[in-house]
């Protein structure tokens, strides 16, 4: 048993970009690829935030940052980020997340803007407002 103090910092969930409770009840477990992410762009206070725009790596089934310019599979959105996860302080290490890949998203809300490719990616299943 350890007991010394530990410190831990918490950060703010901010889902100000999810357009309804529609589907957050109901989200797919997905283990994010830490290693295919930007410190300073995709999680540059130690965490990647809820909304951010994610990508499913064919090769591994992990998921990584959306961008139209990857040819590894996360060229396709494939829906958003629920919940803000902790970056690992070693990129080989793969938290677990939960996925949104259906409902209604304020698209100027998202903690990285997407394009219309994207947009037409998961059409039918996201509503963007």
């Amino acid at each position: 048993m350890n007991l010394n103090p530990v410190t831990e910092t918490f950060q703010n969930e901010d889902q100000r970009w999810l357009g309804s409770a529609h589907a957050t009840e109901s989200p797919e477990s997905i283990t994010l690829d830490t290693s295919a992410f930007t410190s300073g762009t995709h999680y540059p206070n130690g965490y990647f935030p809820s909304g951010l725009p994610l990508g499913k790596i064919t090769a591994t089934g992990l998921y990584g940052p959306y961008s139209d310019a990857a040819s590894d599979g996360r060229e396709t959105l494939v829906g958003f980020l629920l919940c803000t996860v902790d970056a690992p302080s070693v990129n080989t290490q793969d938290p677990q997340g939960a996925l949104l890949w259906h409902g209604r998203v304020i698209e100027s809300r998202l903690p990285i803007a997407i394009d219309a490719n994207g947009r037409a990616d998961v059409a039918g299943r996201i509503r963007f407002v």
